[in-house]
């Protein structure tokens, strides 16, 4: 009996030992870890990258602090630049949108996805249509039907240039004949501020860069360009919640498209590193406070890690291409 309990104080001990070995070996940051947001201030990946900074910080996820840098000039080009040439550096990280595949294929600029590392994807984001809501419009049919009587004079506001917004706005011109103006801001914040002043007539911003002003009773969204309505049931303003806006399908529009909120580090990481980031990012998702978030901010919750998130980026690559080359945006 006394030689069989000091094998299982050997085994026990010989298993501690691996254990502490493992977690010797574990990578973990050892200065500040810089958040890059290749866009500008206020729009939907400068919000989402800072909730993930207060939520780590305000749980202690991480020893280290984390610091939000805003580098969105040339479309996202300073920030994905950026990052291809800190290849190595596991104390970058990047979220990134659509313009992921939409900047280097409308300037030319030498990037691709490729050249950074796939960490996880945190959620992909919705587009609505929304209009002022002093105006008429009660669902898009009504908004569209009125734009195609004067071709070419209603105005769309959106962020960038061949970016997400004009790309969309080119799908509605495709689908339906309308013709508008489109005019580009630097993000979603000044965007939503040009249609709440009537400056424009319509936006295709995502939820959180108009919720505000849509609970202050100043736009009005028609729909949401995803095939299915957003689940999200609790009311946002005293007569809707984010479920009640329909699909743009079911208002005679049809045209789909969601965005991806993404991390990826520089390339040339090691596995350690990248799976330390997982970890860290699995850990936020499962606050509260995140989770009070994407009902916020009225996201599709789906989330990707790995070879499935890879593979993802690669399709959503090959699709935007063919968005690209569709709207005559590809860089000659």
């Amino acid at each position: 009996m006394k030689i069989k309990i000091a094998k299982c104080v050997r085994v026990a001990a010989g298993a501690v030992a691996l254990a502490t070995a493992s977690m010797a070996h574990a990578w973990e940051p050892a200065r500040t870890v810089e958040f890059v947001v290749p866009a500008g201030t206020g729009g939907g990946a400068d919000q989402m990258a800072r909730v993930i900074q207060g939520i780590i910080a305000k749980n202690n996820l991480m020893k280290q602090s984390m610091v939000v840098v805003n580098k969105g000039g040339g479309a996202g080009a300073e920030g994905f630049l950026d990052l291809k040439s800190a290849k190595g550096d596991p104390h970058k990280i990047i979220i990134t949108l659509s313009n992921l595949f939409t900047t280097p294929l409308a300037t030319g600029v030498p990037f691709n996805w490729r050249d950074l590392t796939p960490v996880k994807m945190m959620a992909l984001d919705q587009f609505i249509l929304w209009v002022n809501a002093a105006k008429p419009y009660k669902s898009a049919k009504e908004y569209i039907d009125d734009a195609k009587k004067s071709p070419g004079k209603f105005k769309m506001a959106g962020t960038g240039s061949k970016q997400e917004d004009q790309i969309i706005t080119v799908a509605i011109e495709s689908k339906t004949g309308a013709k508008f103006i489109y005019i580009p801001f630097k993000g979603g914040g000044d965007v939503a501020v040009q249609l709440v002043g009537n400056h424009v007539e319509s936006t295709v911003n995502n939820p959180i860069e108009a919720v505000a002003q849509w609970r202050a009773g100043k736009l009005r969204p028609l729909c949401v360009f995803d095939p299915k309505r957003i689940p999200y049931k609790n009311k946002v303003t005293d007569t809707m919640s984010w479920s009640d806006i329909p699909t743009c399908k079911e208002g005679g529009l049809d045209v789909d498209y969601l965005m991806l909120r993404g991390i990826f580090m520089a390339g040339g990481v090691t596995p350690d590193q990248v799976q330390y980031y997982v970890d860290l990012l699995r850990k936020v998702q499962a606050t509260p406070d995140w989770k009070d978030f994407m009902e916020k901010g009225a996201f599709n919750a789906t989330s990707l890690e790995g070879k499935e998130y890879a593979d993802w980026v690669a399709r959503e690559e090959a699709r935007h291409i063919g968005l690209m080359k569709a709207a005559n945006f590809i860089a000659k």
